[in-house]
């Protein structure tokens, strides 16, 4: 799909170019760009795919070997997991940088929203970066369209036994549109009125409603669509960039066209069926496919040109966005646009001019060589397993001879009618080439076994160091390429897409992030935020900075223990980027599952402690007084017990001096001697008795 245009502008400013002179030149570019890129790059294009897929030379010869060795094909899938792992790892390739303060927040929110809307709202966008550096890798460059699309969510239903209120409220919705449907025997719901007992008028309508969903669409675009004018050294100083294709009128016409416009540039032809790239790849479009009897199904050749004209008159060449229909390149639209919303990834640029080199350009001589030494050992192979033989004409039969099978007799008049002619094996001598041409293809490409981790024998015979140094030889190759994609395509591709959701977003959108769900609404961020690329190149791999990372969270961990957190060294800002930074290198994107970022902790609000309950302190108030009475009553009896045994112990002691005297008046009067230490020791015993007999509590249990 394509972008929904403004209505086209009229060039007819006094002193500006007219429309026609506007067609004319332009198809005199677009002309030019389709020689240069179909008879120049192309054919250079499709060798490279060629290569790729392991296409014959067309040097074979019957009856000789006609193996290929996969290069091109083996160094390009060894290239592509790694590119993607960075672009697709929990580390974010490019990301906007603030120009002032006030953009500090604005620009960590495009950060966030840019990638979800490359991520979540492209669905397909894994694909779509795995096709487009596959064509950069293959075919020099790698192209990425980017556009608004105004797509509509329409969901239609029917409603019935709607009273007239109902019909009213539904009328006001902006966003519905009705159609009354006359009442049959299936839909006809009668209502009453509660209050008068009449029947209440009963409408069915179909209702369609059509919700806006305005989105950011990401395709890949295949190379050969792209048009470039042949003196173009980038895509921002190109005379003319242009994307060709050939669409149904049906697709035309929901692109806003008119049908009764477009219909005379129908045509049943395809002029990709003979693009020698384009055929290439897909050898089975060339086919003649049956005829479609839908009319609105006939394709038409469909140019939007991105191309400089001074049309305003004040000569200034202003970029125009200019979509012609047909083979005439009638003009349909042309209005002003400010950026080219195409984006383009080559692995090798050249300097000053607009193509470089791909993979395949460098590697391509090295499987046809490659190719050819494996052939010639393969038939040395063949040569001395089943050797040619001589015989005597008319001695042998021939028949029997030509049969190869194992065992098989062969009939001869005489002896010695048939000799073998022995051929070594001289294939072997091939071997050395082999490897020879494999080293100069990792010395090309920096993909190696060894770097792949796929040699046992490279890898034992070599020291931890100068296996690294392989391994990392080969990444600094791959993180140049990752490089050369982020500045070339992803920049471009980023600041885009900011740009069209600030354009084009008239409300503010709801996504999930985090786990959270954050409003974004872009009317009011900077367009002009920079884009910075953070895949830096001899940073060493994952492992090594996951270890130097993991080195530093243990000092931070060391110094807030000793020194706290309010230290001159480190915070725990500080402490959680270490923190988070671990947790995207190892691949895990979303970080704020494992971590919260202490400048957005909100320390919980001290609570006051809850009023006491007037019921419970009434009855807490009662237990203080029944416990208080208890201890009062309790001390009175022991008061009491205390006097008792000191009276006991005042009449026990008077007895004991009576008795006493007593006796020393008795051993006065009659001579006669009393025990008296008999008499205090029973009473001793009888005042033991008391003291430790129980005594009655308070609530008159007995203690005890």
């Amino acid at each position: 799909m394509d972008y929904i245009d403004e209505p086209q502008a009229e060039a007819d400013a006094e002193n500006g170019i007219t429309n026609d002179e506007l067609e004319h030149i332009l198809s005199g570019e677009i002309e030019d760009a389709i020689d240069y890129i179909d008879n120049t790059i192309s054919p250079d294009r499709a060798r490279a795919e060629s290569y790729y897929l392991g296409d014959h030379f067309g040097n074979e010869e019957e009856g000789r070997s006609t193996a290929i060795s996969m290069d091109v094909r083996d160094t390009v899938q060894a290239m592509l997991p790694s590119l993607m792992r960075i672009f697709y790892g929990g580390e974010k390739v490019v990301e906007f940088s603030p120009r002032e303060q006030s953009d500090v927040a604005i620009a960590k929110q495009a950060n966030d929203y840019i990638n979800y809307i490359c991520m979540t709202d492209n669905t397909d966008f894994f694909n779509t970066l795995y096709a487009t550096f596959k064509d950069a890798l293959v075919k020099k460059c790698g192209f990425i369209k980017y556009y608004w699309d105004d797509a509509e969510d329409v969901q239609t239903y029917t409603l019935t036994g709607l009273d007239d209120d109902a019909l009213a409220v539904l009328s006001s919705d902006n966003d519905v549109e009705i159609q009354m449907q006359p009442m049959t025997a299936e839909n006809l719901h009668v209502k009453m009125d509660p209050q008068t007992g009449q029947p209440m008028a009963s409408h069915t309508v179909k209702v369609t409603r059509r919700t806006p969903k305005g989105r950011v669409k990401i395709e890949a675009v295949p190379p050969e669509e792209i048009l470039v004018s042949r003196n173009a050294r980038s895509l921002h100083d190109s005379d003319l960039i242009a994307h060709r294709r050939y669409l149904t009128l049906s697709e035309l016409v929901e692109m806003g066209y008119d049908y009764n416009e477009i219909e005379e540039h129908a045509t049943s032809e395809d002029s990709f069926e003979f693009n020698v790239e384009a055929t290439t790849r897909n050898p089975l479009m060339q086919q003649t496919s049956i005829s479609k009897d839908d009319p609105t199904m006939r394709r038409a050749l469909y140019v939007e040109s991105y191309f400089y004209a001074d049309v305003d008159g004040d000569n200034v060449a202003e970029l125009r966005r200019i979509c012609t229909i047909g083979d005439a390149y009638k003009i349909y639209r042309n209005e002003p646009c400010e950026t080219i919303p195409i984006c383009c990834f080559q692995p090798d640029p050249e300097p000053h001019t607009f193509f470089g080199l791909s993979v395949a350009d460098v590697v391509m001589d090295i499987q046809k060589i490659k190719s050819s030494v494996l052939r010639s050992s393969l038939d040395s192979l063949a040569l001395s397993t089943h050797p040619r033989v001589g015989i005597v004409e008319g001695q042998a039969s021939l028949d029997d001879v030509l049969n190869t099978e194992v065992g098989g007799v062969i009939r001869m008049r005489q002896p010695g009618a048939v000799v073998p002619f022995t051929m070594p094996f001289v294939g072997k001598d091939c071997f050395p080439m082999l490897d020879y041409y494999d080293q100069i293809r990792e010395n090309r490409t920096g993909v190696s076994k060894a770097a792949e981790g796929l040699d046992p024998g490279a890898l034992q015979s070599s020291t931890k160091q100068a296996v690294n140094q392989t391994i990392q030889a080969a990444h600094q190759r791959i993180e140049m390429i990752a490089r050369m994609f982020a500045e070339t395509g992803m920049k471009d591709l980023y600041r885009g897409v900011l740009r069209l959701v600030v354009q084009h977003q008239d409300r503010e959108r709801m996504i999930r992030l985090r786990n959270d769900f954050v409003p974004m609404d872009p009317r009011v961020w900077n367009v002009n935020m920079d884009v910075v690329v953070t895949a830096g190149l001899g940073k060493g791999s994952e492992e090594e900075r996951a270890s130097v990372l993991a080195q530093i969270a243990g000092k931070q961990e060391q110094i807030l223990q000793t020194l706290g957190p309010d230290n001159p060294l480190v915070n725990m800002q500080q402490y959680y980027n270490t923190l988070t930074r671990m947790t995207e290198l190892s691949g895990l994107k979303d970080v704020n599952s494992y971590w919260s970022d202490p400048a957005q902790y909100q320390p919980p609000e001290p609570t006051e402690p809850p009023k006491p309950d007037v019921n419970e302190q009434l009855i807490q108030v009662q237990m203080q007084s029944i416990q208080a009475d208890i201890q009062k009553k309790s001390a009175e009896l022991e008061l009491e017990r205390e006097k008792m045994m000191r009276t006991d112990d005042r009449m026990r002691d008077k007895d004991e001096a009576d008795q006493i005297l007593k006796a020393a008046e008795i051993a006065a009067r009659y001579g006669a001697q009393v025990d008296t230490a008999e008499i205090r020791a029973l009473g001793d015993r009888d005042r033991e008795v008391i003291r430790n007999r129980p005594q009655p509590g308070p609530m008159g249990v007995v203690n005890g």
